[in-house]
């Protein structure tokens, strides 16, 4: 029996983005979205266009180089937003106009200063000039859960009237429950004439962690498109995450009676991917991608899932992409089984980027006695940022200790030469940060620092994460070292060098008047 299929629209790149603390580079983001091409997700929504020239143009590069996904751009219920979206879906295989206004009374007194009349027709006009132009249009009736209900049926029956394909139901706020959210979406199913010209879509957020279960509630009443996030991204306590709505349809295909498209071997590794160019890090016991989710303390759990691992698995971790047999390489490996575990891995290489990382993998090993896979995605996601990169960790040297003022030398490299410094702090990390700044030649404003390992162990790799910030813009900064203090250094120097790319390099010739 076909069973039907739900529609995964992601918004990682738009919605996602807003999480407080991420900052994504067009790179990146390019990266995730070939990514969430790979992982077969529907559409993509790859931002909103008219926010920002770096915004319009991450969307313009993703609509070119993308393919397969419908690519989809946020606007207003504005022709100038709609303009921008429109002007950075160009070159899209297949585009989408997405464009919103809210409809809940709070919104439209406080924040709009508008009438329900006037909301209308800015909505079906909004929706009419946008179908100028393509013949997928969605709109998104912002805080649509604590909107008037009838109201809100008026609403759609005018959008669909205009030319809207999907109607979105948001619950902007994470206000609703299971049980209300499933009722709204079957009481607009019935209460609006046209419906059947549109599929319902729901967009959650997790405020009062409700988010999968309101987006499965809205699929029982008619809903067949989801919005949701890798990892659950989002602002304040985020979006649905599609790790775990696409997991709950699939092992509970017997009682959803549904499926997607999306290829679940591929959710671990995009989950890493997007944990690592965010900054925004996996919390261990998060449901179908954390460390612990296929971790098991107990004996009497050991001793089950050793005999027969349904007894308390009931997802297999290869499902997502995970392989059970996680210690796999060590110094003595040759390119061969290190391309073939790559492959095991879900990862695709072109020649000159697999000779780059097995090189990495190499200098890795002659450090580390065992390569777990976990170090092998590290390794594939720390990279420079930018090229070229414009200074460089040639060495660093600490002095510190609980009765000893911490002192730290550093050496960068540039092209034009290298750079000496030194510099003292208040610990070893203070001290190397404030030589690097000495090195370059201006005050950092660092925002925050993390430091995690990558896996267990004494020579466990170390991952450093720093967020800067120039003219209120943030800057994510990554560094990998069995050794924490370098990848600190690291991690510093990468934020530092995007920052330059992103607000205007140094000229070479002050780089050399402190170069040696």
């Amino acid at each position: 029996m076909d069973v039907p299929k739900v529609i995964i629209f992601d918004t990682t790149l738009r919605d996602g983005e807003q999480t407080p603390g991420v900052c994504l580079e067009a790179s990146e983001k390019l990266e995730i979205a070939q990514a969430l091409a790979k992982l077969n997700v529907d559409v993509i929504e790859a931002g909103f266009p008219v926010a920002s020239p770096g915004d319009f143009a991450s969307v313009s590069q993703i609509a070119a180089q993308v393919k397969g996904p419908v690519i989809a751009g946020l606007a207003r219920a504005e022709q100038k937003d709609i303009d921008a979206a429109v002007q950075a879906l160009t070159k899209a295989q297949r585009r989408r106009i997405h464009t919103f206004i809210a409809t809940s009374d709070i919104h439209m007194q406080h924040k709009l200063k508008m009438s329900r009349l006037q909301v209308l027709e800015r909505a079906i006009d909004a929706v009419r000039y946008a179908k100028k132009f393509t013949e997928d249009v969605e709109f998104s009736a912002e805080d649509a859960s604590r909107s008037d209900w009838d109201f809100l049926c008026q609403i759609y029956e005018g959008v669909i009237t205009a030319g809207a394909t999907v109607i979105n139901v948001p619950d902007t706020v994470g206000y609703t429950t299971p049980d209300e959210f499933g009722a709204l979406i079957r009481y607009i199913r019935e209460h609006v004439a046209n419906i059947d010209k549109a599929i319902i879509s729901a967009h959650c957020h997790n405020d009062l962690g409700m988010a999968v279960a309101n987006s499965l509630a809205a699929f029982r009443n008619g809903a067949m498109q989801i919005e949701c996030t890798i990892n659950g991204l989002g602002e304040r306590a985020g979006n649905v995450a599609l790790e775990e709505l696409v997991m709950a349809l699939h092992t509970r295909s017997d009682y959803y009676q549904a499926r997607t498209e999306i290829d679940t071997r591929q959710l671990y590794r995009t989950s890493r991917l997007v944990s690592a160019l965010s900054g925004i890090m996996v919390q261990p016991n998060k449901a179908v991608v954390g460390d612990n989710a296929f971790a098991h303390e107990s004996g009497i759990h050991q001793h089950g899932v050793l005999n027969n691992a349904s007894t308390y698995e009931i997802m297999r971790p290869e499902n997502i992409g995970i392989s059970r047999n996680s210690i796999v390489l060590g110094k003595h490996s040759g390119r061969h089984a290190f391309e073939q575990r790559l492959n095991i891995l879900g990862y695709e290489l072109d020649e000159q980027n697999l000779t780059a990382l097995f090189i990495r993998f190499k200098e890795l090993a002659d450090r580390k006695k065992i390569i777990f896979d976990r170090d092998i995605e590290a390794l594939i996601t720390d990279r420079p940022a930018v090229k070229p990169e414009w200074y460089r960790l040639a060495y660093y040297q600490v002095v510190s200790g609980d009765k000893t003022l911490a002192t730290a030398c550093v050496k960068l490299e540039t092209n034009v030469g290298s750079i000496e410094q030194a510099s003292c702090g208040s610990g070893p990390v203070d001290a190397a940060f404030k030589a690097i700044e000495q090195a370059v030649g201006f005050a950092v404003d660092l925002k925050d620092y993390q430091l995690k390992a990558v896996t267990a162990g004494e020579d466990a790799l170390g991952e450093a994460t720093v967020w800067i910030e120039q003219d209120n813009r943030l800057f994510i900064g990554r560094g990998l070292s069995t050794d924490i203090i370098e990848a600190s250094a690291k991690a510093y120097l990468n934020a530092i060098n995007k920052m330059l790319a992103a607000c205007g390099c140094p000229a070479e010739k002050q780089i050399a008047g402190r170069a040696q």
